[in-house]
């Protein structure tokens, strides 16, 4: 069954624990495939046997665990989509969701994950779909159950009068398909006395709590939101005493300390707790509150961060009243009600630059916060509300020395116990993030090459992606552990450039294995230290236009070690310039284990700025050698890069994936380039194109010249020039049914040097085709013919109009100047 898995957790650190399970190898076997693990969950303190499905796992070696607290005790083979493994999960492991990946001698699986919870786990079982017909189930059990279409299950538990009744459901967190739970307690009456389906904290799975009102049967229904289903709607319902708040106050505190928090919106009121902080940052450490009663299934997100903290005074709602805190420093707070705004105050210099973060959706907090920024009397300086999310961010300059305000708001001007936040300034702070990019941009759900499996005695080869934030500079990129006996290739990552390609290359005899490890990313000069983080993310499931919609953050990938490919690849490495403008086949060459014939389909690793790079090439069955061809654009940078090739072909059951050297590309500038003139022909004639020429760079030998985009029945030769020539001509014939009109042409000027070719695009005019002008006709010339006087009419003269008459005079007056008569005067008329 496809399942795809959703998890909704950022991984603040991970762990590499494996079981080996040795001797199993196979040329045939290829990247395996792991589809989903069943059951979805258990009890922590535990053995539990887990059912692995997907495919290509007959040769199933390890599995990675990427969190303390999970060991492997046992893996068996059952089939070549099925595994089965044993785990011990200890005592103490963390609550949620934990994550997992099949290492086999050839590859590495993709990651899948499973949920630890506190309570024993039973099994739903039919019938329960009606109300009258619930599944009795005991207090403080966690239940697996699948929602069928249109299907809605029960459950009756027995209560005592002011007991906690708390249910919570993993549903869409779980991942196996898009499935969006809720849940209710009734009383043995059927009316509902709480109900859960959407929240900040649990996303679309649902919650909710009572005190119970008197003792007696009590019922929980789940169903989908919208009673649809499926039998991939699977759900781990936790029913029990557990306290569930749906606030933490404060949201974070210092590494090491010890602190008393409150979590509010529990229906017994709120809950006192004390709280021993990890030793070290961790800014999405998981806090869950805790009773004698049980422990709640979903923790806050909780900033363990090093900043002097302050909590609101409870009557901060107003300039006057603000709380003061420090910058940098942290400030915890809650929007109580309606309408309400935080103030809080602090001081800082003129010059001070701080980046200014209110975290509460991002901790599970109903509030959609407005910051603002403002001077001590409040006129507001800088003010967010989104960015990135409802949560807010701003960076902040300050203007002059004094002190300054800042306040938060809900967007709606809602509030509530629950509604809380924690704003954090803190000074700018660079760092370099890392990852290696999915392959399909349209598809968030493949996680295909985002791990590393280097065959032993081949290459692998990936894109590194190092985002810089906040600082500049070249970078060195590397791995914090690699398998015995894998080394790394890469160029240093230049300032103004994020990707780098890196081959890692296997000896023969390196051992089988591998591990999880993060991607590092220093800067070249030890006196500039910068701190990166490696991020991923598995999406599993998405919205509308592919967004993501539910998915697991991790911070390291899998290196492995692979039994050695059926086959290899190499670049012949050029030994020519692809030149601006021009144009290259780059040569691909296959070495073949003994029987392996397939087709290998080659592939560019990482196209420079500039250039252009077919998207693939096939050496097909049986054959050594293909071409990639590339050019490049005319504008292209004169310099030299570093890429690779990969390459794929199936060796039986699967893909088996292999890389090339890191070879160099240099891009030059053209070594001739031409100004052509704008040459005219007739139809059937012939005519020359006159080219002046500037050699860029020296050449031995002769140059041949093809003017290329002629039209039909339109031809020149190929003209030989050399580094002396200055101007020469391309004689040009027309056939008489060539094409009227203007043509654009341009020349290919290739050089052969070092027995290798360097083609290059240059000039560029318009060929001017006309038709012949049609041939003259001898005539007698005809005589005009005789005027033909008009008709006499009696009709009177027509009345000319004043300024007729005017010009009429003038033109009178005109004739007799130039005649040398007097000019008739004019006569005055009467008065």
């Amino acid at each position: 069954m496809n399942q795809q898995q959703r998890t909704q957790r950022f991984v603040p650190w991970l762990c590499g624990l494996a079981v080996c399970l040795g001797g199993v190898s196979s040329l045939e076997a290829a990247s395996p495939a792991l589809g989903i693990i069943q059951p979805r969950g258990a009890q922590r303190g535990t053995d539990v046997e887990l059912i692995f499905s997907g495919a290509r796992l007959a040769d199933a070696q390890e599995v990675l665990v990427y969190y303390p607290g999970i060991r492997v005790k046992k893996l068996e083979v059952v089939t070549d989509t099925t595994l089965k493994v044993t785990v011990a999960i200890a005592p103490d492991c963390r609550l949620g969701e934990h994550a997992f990946r099949v290492r086999t001698a050839t590859g590495i699986s993709e990651l899948r994950t499973f949920w630890v919870g506190a309570l024993p786990v039973i099994a739903e079982t039919e019938p329960n779909s009606e109300f009258d017909k619930p599944q009795p189930i005991p207090l403080n059990v966690t239940v697996h159950g699948v929602i069928d279409n249109e299907d809605q299950d029960y459950f009756v538990v027995e209560c005592k009068k002011g007991q906690r009744l708390s249910v919570e459901v993993e549903g869409m967190r779980i991942g196996n398909t898009f499935f969006d739970p809720y849940v209710a307690i009734l009383d043995a009456r059927r009316f509902e006395l709480a109900t859960g389906d959407d929240s900040p904290l649990t996303g679309q799975d649902g919650g909710c709590s009572i005190v119970v009102p008197a003792d007696g049967k009590y019922i929980i229904q789940v169903r989908e939101s919208a009673y649809g289903g499926n039998p991939s709607c699977q759900y781990r319902l936790h029913v029990g005493t557990f306290p569930r708040p749906t606030a933490v106050f404060p949201a974070g505190g210092k590494p090491g300390a010890e602190l008393e928090v409150t979590f509010l919106g529990d229906p017994t009121g709120p809950i006192q707790q004390k709280v021993k902080l990890p030793e070290k940052p961790q800014p999405h450490w998981r806090l869950h509150c805790q009773t004698p009663e049980g422990i709640a299934p979903t923790g806050f997100t909780f900033r363990v961060i090093d900043l002097p903290s302050v909590n609101e005074t409870g009557n901060n709602n107003s300039i006057a009243t603000a709380t003061p805190g420090t910058a940098p420093g942290a400030f915890n707070g809650i929007i109580a009600k309606a309408g309400e705004s935080d103030f809080f105050k602090f001081t800082a210099q003129k010059g001070q630059v701080f980046d200014i973060r209110c975290y509460a959706r991002q901790l599970g907090s109903p509030l959609d916060p407005v910051l603002t920024v403002g001077n001590a009397t409040g006129a507001g300086l800088a003010a967010n509300d989104d960015s990135g999310g409802p949560d807010s961010y701003l960076r902040f300059t300050v203007p002059a020395d004094g002190e300054y305000t800042l306040w938060v708001r809900d967007h709606l001007n809602k509030g509530g116990p629950d509604y809380f936040y924690r704003v954090e300034i803190t000074p700018i702070q660079p760092l370099v993030t890392t990852t290696i990019p999915r392959v399909d941009g349209n598809n968030p759900l493949n996680q295909e090459r985002q791990t590393i499996t280097v065959p032993r005695g081949g290459r692998y080869a990936t894109v590194v992606i190092a985002n810089r934030v906040d600082f500049g500079g070249p970078l060195t990129i590397g791995f914090e552990q690699l398998p015995p006996g894998v080394t790394v290739s890469a160029e240093t990552l230049e300032a103004g450039l994020n990707i780098l390609p890196v081959v890692l290359e296997a000896k023969p005899d390196a051992p089988l294995g591998g591990g999880l490890t993060a991607i590092t990313a220093t800067h070249t000069d030890p006196k500039a230290p910068v701190p990166s983080q490696t991020t991923f993310d598995a999406v599993f499931s998405v919205g509308i236009n592919n967004t993501p919609f539910m998915r697991h953050f991790f911070d390291r990938t899998a290196v492995a070690v692979g039994e050695a490919a059926p086959y290899s690849i190499e670049v012949i490495e050029p030994k020519v310039p692809l030149v601006q403008n021009g144009s290259y086949n780059l040569r691909v060459v296959a070495k073949r284990a003994e029987g392996f014939k397939g087709a290998i389909t080659v592939f560019p690793l990482w196209t420079p700025p500039g250039l252009g790079i077919q998207g693939s090439a096939v050496i097909p069955e049986g054959q050594t050698e293909c071409v990639l061809p590339m050019n490049a654009a005319p504008n292209a940078a004169p310099r030299k890069w570093k890429t690779a090739v990969h390459a794929v072909a199936d060796a039986g059951r699967g893909p088996v994936w292999t890389a090339s050297q890191l070879f160099t590309l240099e891009v030059a500038v053209p070594f001739v380039s031409l100004t052509m003139e704008r040459p005219a022909v007739e139809q059937g004639q012939e005519t020359q194109l006159f080219c002046k020429v500037t050699v860029n760079t020296p050449f031995e030998g002769p140059a041949k010249v093809t003017l290329i985009g002629l039209p039909a029945k339109t031809t020149a030769p190929v003209v030989e020039i050399t580094k002396d020539t200055k101007e020469f001509a391309i004689p040009i014939a027309a056939d008489k049914t060539s094409p009227v009109g203007q043509h654009g042409v341009y020349a290919q000027v290739v050089i052969v040097k070092d027995g290798e070719t360097i083609i290059g695009n240059t000039g560029g005019t318009q060929l001017r085709i006309d038709a012949p002008l049609p041939p003259k006709v001898a005539t007698t010339p005809t005589p005009p013919p005789t005027p033909t006087p008009p008709p006499k009419t009696d009709m009177p003269p027509k009345r000319l109009t004043r300024l007729e008459q005017l010009r009429k005079e003038a033109e009178e007056r005109e004739k007799a100047a130039q005649a040398g008569t007097p000019t008739p005067k004019k006569e005055e008329p009467k008065k």
